[in-house]
């Protein structure tokens, strides 16, 4: 049995940014997984898993070698298998049938999602245990590669910054490709061109050390959120206005082009003073709270729910910095504590609030065992 698991991520600061090719943001993973088992099989895959209800997913290959699933829609363990299973075939490996086994610690006794990244997690835990079950050797930014190509599979729009965290572990300084044009050569070209081709040189991921001074304290609203929906509701691209890092910034959505602005503004001075200077990393994370709020007036949309609001208030009464993670309209919120003040007030608040801490720490960064080979 090989058994491969893969951490939960939050968003410190660059949320809603990120999705735009060439934005940066810092994630952190944290030390709740996702957990993969994979045992060797016979005439057909099976997938187990308690989101698929009662029975395992079953698929097996076409004649052309496609994996065909007995169920729909696609999603990202079978998307992350048909990546894999190309790059197998284009290797020259020999195809063999597997079972999965997967276990989640991202989820509430109710099955109701933390926000913590359960996609990207199974997927960087997938590709991990294929690259050992058919002893591929990849590197881990091959595997970040590969996890992003099975991603944007299922959700065009992903950033790919939760499975830059996922596979990196740690906290991570991260900067999205351009996911559309990377459909577009994945549609053409074969998994061995597209991890070594051109449309990575604007993807960055680089590990940043322990947060000096500072505590990170997680708090659970109770509400899941979707985050695809969210942002497909913020991002807009008016005429005019690309979005893009160095984009026309007077086009009709300027307002918009402020917001990437502030936030790339933001994400440099938060990496700049990220192990000197706590109290620069508090004005930002506050700035970035802020930044959110008008994000949402802008696009008419929740991003700070009440919950949320209260969750960042009460943080900041206790002399804390806080702000929505991710996606916002629920889930997480995070706040910064600084060394010296005991959390337990505000962790107490919280629960009188109806807001569960979540008792997360940083899990710990994982570093290449080889350079990528392309």
């Amino acid at each position: 049995m090989i058994e491969t698991r893969a951490p939960g991520k939050l968003y410190i600061a660059g949320e809603y940014a990120v999705v735009e090719p060439g934005h940066p943001a810092v994630l952190v993973a944290v030390d709740r997984c996702i957990t993969v088992r994979l045992t060797a099989g016979s005439q057909m895959g099976k997938v187990h898993s308690t989101r698929y209800g009662h029975g395992p997913v079953t698929w097996v290959r076409d004649a052309d070698g496609q994996i065909v699933t007995d169920r729909s829609p696609y999603d990202y363990v079978t998307a992350t298998i048909s990546v894999m299973e190309k790059l197998r075939a284009e290797r020259g490996l020999a195809p063999r049938y597997f079972d999965l086994h997967i276990d989640s610690e991202l989820d509430d006794e109710d099955g109701r999602k933390f926000g913590l990244g359960s996609s990207a997690a199974v997927t960087v835990a997938v590709v991990a245990a294929l690259d050992e079950f058919y002893r591929m050797g990849l590197s881990l930014t091959e595997r970040f590669r590969i996890g992003l190509l099975a991603t944007v599979e299922v959700a065009p729009r992903a950033s790919g910054g939760d499975v830059a965290a996922s596979t990196f572990g740690g906290f991570v300084h991260y900067t999205s490709p351009d996911r559309q044009e990377l459909r577009r050569l994945a549609a053409s070209a074969s998994v061995e061109q597209v991890l070594g081709s051109a449309v990575w040189q604007d993807c960055r991921i680089s590990q940043l050390g322990p947060l000096a001074g500072l505590r990170l304290l997680v708090g659970w609203t109770g509400s899941p959120a979707s985050t695809e929906r969210l942002v497909e509701r913020v991002q807009h691209q008016a005429a005019g206005s690309p979005g893009r890092a160095g984009g026309n910034q007077s086009g009709p959505d300027a307002d918009y082009q402020a917001f990437l602005a502030g936030a790339r503004t933001g994400v440099e001075e938060l990496v700049a003073a990220w192990s000197r200077e706590p109290a620069v990393v508090l004005r930002v994370i506050g700035s970035f709270r802020t930044l959110l709020q008008g994000l949402g007036r802008l696009r008419g949309t929740q991003i700070e729910t009440g919950q949320l609001g209260a969750l960042c208030d009460l943080a900041e009464r206790c002399g804390a910095a806080a702000k929505p993670s991710g996606a916002g309209g629920g889930d997480c919120g995070i706040a910064l504590m600084p060394d010296g003040r005991d959390p337990g007030t505000l962790l107490a608040r919280w629960r009188q609030a109806g807001i569960l801490p979540l008792g997360l720490n940083p899990y710990p960064a994982q570093q290449e065992t080889r350079e990528a080979s392309r």
